[in-house]
């Protein structure tokens, strides 16, 4: 079993009337090559007549952003046509590659009628073979999911392999998402390969991860000397899991891009300031 090394605390940094935490990047931890960024948004209960969710339309280049929807919904919309409204439990899976513009909204019934929020989004990197791609989105709804029983829980398998089964995306570099739901009681063994990096946040609730208690809104690193991580709870807990190949190339963000050099992160203002990134979508 792999041994942990840290637990890095979510830093609380609010946008506007949102609830933001965000564990990576942190003091002392950067990233978790190729995890390059976690906000947890919520969870919180917006009143009736609220603005919704706050994130316009923007640009991004070099990497992979993926939303959880734990609670409430999600429209997106982007530069390249793609359209949909996520609802609780389902996730956005977009591929920024070479150029997108995405908004990322609450729908108009939310707006209205209020309610209870909680959303993840993780950033996923892209090797510089990549970072050019042909920009992709997939939106997957709670039943689009695999939620596969584990003993007083479930892991909802979104990309990669868990019990001889597969998620519904197929990432471009063979990175395992999944979120974890156990019950107090619950016993679970995570895949963790040797020589991948492991992603483990604690979304909710304090599980123990081979035999350490990991606190509440902690993201955990560990040691890469096993292949296995055992979960076990006392109370009820939510985790984001996932592990991945690491990239081990320079890192160079901006805003909302993330390139290997100076040189490509100038190149990707420039383009996105010529509108070769598409027009922004519109939000109506």
């Amino acid at each position: 079993m792999r041994q942990i090394l840290n637990q890095y605390p979510a830093q609380r940094d609010d946008i506007a009337d949102l609830v933001t935490r965000r564990p990576l990047p942190g003091p002392g931890l950067p990233q978790v090559d190729p995890f390059l960024f976690l906000n947890h948004h919520g969870p919180q209960t917006y009143r009736p007549g609220n603005s919704g969710l706050p994130f316009g339309p923007h640009p991004h280049r070099g990497f992979e952003t993926v939303s959880f929807i734990l609670k409430s919904e999600m429209a997106h919309l982007d530069s390249g046509g793609h359209e949909s409204v996520i609802r609780a439990g389902g996730v956005q899976w977009m591929t920024a590659g070479s150029g997108l513009i995405h908004a990322e909204i609450s729908p108009a019934s939310f707006k209205r009628d209020g309610g209870p929020l909680e959303i993840l989004q993780l950033w996923v990197n892209l090797p510089s073979r990549l970072k050019m791609t042909k920009p992709t989105y997939t939106g997957l709804q709670r039943e689009d999911i695999p939620a596969i029983p584990v003993d007083g829980g479930t892991v909802n398998l979104i990309s990669g392999s868990f019990d001889q089964e597969r998620g519904p995306i197929e990432s471009l570099t063979d990175v395992a998402m999944m979120t974890v739901q156990l019950e107090a009681g619950a016993k679970v063994d995570l895949p963790a390969p040797t020589g991948r990096a492991v992603f483990f946040y604690v979304v909710a609730g304090a599980p123990t991860a081979n035999g350490t208690p990991i606190k509440p809104h902690h993201l955990a690193t560990f040691d890469n000397d096993g292949d296995t991580i055992t979960v076990t709870t006392e109370a009820p807990a939510t985790i984001l899991y996932g592990h991945a190949d690491p990239i081990g190339e320079p890192v160079v963000s901006h805003g909302p891009f993330v390139m290997n050099t100076r040189e490509e992160i100038v190149r990707a203002i420039e383009d996105y300031s010529a509108g070769l990134f598409g027009k922004p979508p519109v939000i109506r």
